[in-house]
């Protein structure tokens, strides 16, 4: 049996934080939701049942709830310092696509948010 392809997600992860480019936005904050796939061969995690094979999806977690917590006004500067956290701890991970919500975003729209949506690769990112 061959695996194609293999991702690991953590799904509409929740925040309150403290981005935006108005002032007000990084003192009262906002909510947020992030979407994060990172793609890697997790074959070894298959046959092994070893967690040490595979991206431990706390450790992601934990990486985005630091970033999170990091206030910026954009939320394209977030996604990639996640990502770039992301690359530098597991060599391995081929890809890193995160999506950030801004649920309730300071402007004369119905919507459910406003998103930054950036895909990233192991060889796309320089040293910060």
């Amino acid at each position: 049996m061959k695996i194609l392809s293999s991702h690991i997600s953590l799904k509409n992860v929740r925040f309150h934080a403290r981005h935006g480019v108005m002032s007000l936005e990084r003192t009262v904050g906002a909510d947020f939701t992030v979407n994060l796939t990172v793609s890697t061969d997790l074959s070894k995690a298959a046959d092994s049942d070893n967690v040490d094979d595979t991206v431990n999806y706390a450790i992601l977690y934990d990486i985005l709830h630091e970033e999170m917590n990091i206030p910026s006004q954009l939320l394209e500067h977030v996604a990639a310092r996640v990502a770039r956290r992301i690359l530098e701890r597991f060599s391995h991970v081929k890809t890193v696509d995160i999506e950030i919500t801004k649920c309730n975003p300071p402007m004369q729209a119905d919507c459910d948010g406003a998103a930054v949506r950036m895909v990233f690769e192991q060889s796309s990112l320089g040293k910060a």
